[in-house]
């Protein structure tokens, strides 16, 4: 048993902390990415490997350690429905929403659109949980550090 899934009644982080996480993920991710155009150049080939990469980038860590740099740094972990760390195919489904900016032309539209109805899920779901999570068959991210 984690020490995470051991926690009685975990405390829902608040939609603030978890973009604030999200903003140090993405400053992670634009650093690999722009090393990856340099590397292949900046076509659709570094399109879909660019997307492939935030994909794994944020469900390899979230099952396999239950939290990415950005959300350790705020001491948010994510849960699976269990307690325990989400599996892979939960941790996809809930950052699957993470690589439709990548479509061209509408991708921003849609990422916007999509962002806005995850945000707006998480601000009025009492456990904090947006549609993205509740799709992952209710993965949750919590406070592992209060202060």
């Amino acid at each position: 048993m984690s020490a995470v899934s051991s926690v009685a009644s975990p405390v829902p982080a608040e939609l603030s902390s978890r973009i604030a996480a999200r903003g140090i993920d993405v400053l992670v991710l634009a650093a690999l990415d722009v090393g990856l155009g340099q590397l292949i150049g900046f076509g659709f080939d570094w399109l879909i490997l660019g997307s492939a990469l935030v994909l794994a980038y944020f469900s390899l860590l979230d099952a396999l350690a239950g939290a990415t740099p950005g959300k350790l740094a705020l001491g948010l972990r994510v849960l699976g429905p269990d307690g325990g760390r989400p599996s892979l195919k939960q941790a996809l489904i809930r950052e699957a929403f993470t690589i439709v900016g990548a479509v061209p032309l509408a991708g921003p539209l849609i990422a916007l659109a999509a962002w806005t109805w995850i945000a707006l899920t998480i601000r009025s779901s009492p456990l904090r949980q947006g549609k993205h999570d509740l799709f992952a068959g209710g993965t949750r991210v919590i406070r592992v550090r209060v202060g």
